[in-house]
């Protein structure tokens, strides 16, 4: 622990989905101060015509959230 999951759109490669696991590995490791493999990080791509489903599911009206995004997708 911990689990990071992305979500995203599909269409980026591998090699980048690698390299984003990667990165939020490295800084999981660093800011949170955990070891390296108590950490996993998950990529879910998203198609555009769901992506709605997922906003209002986990983004709209979460407290958790840390970052918030920029847009509202239902404007």
């Amino acid at each position: 622990m911990p689990h990071v999951t992305v979500k995203l759109y599909p269409g980026r490669t591998e090699e980048q989905k690698k390299k984003l696991s990667e990165e939020i590995l490295k800084n999981v490791v660093s800011i949170a101060g955990c070891e390296k493999k108590s950490v996993s990080v998950a990529i879910e791509e998203v198609n555009p015509e769901d992506w709605a489903e997922t906003y209002k599911k986990e983004i709209m009206n979460n407290d958790k959230l840390y970052v918030k995004p920029g847009y509202d997708p239902f404007k």
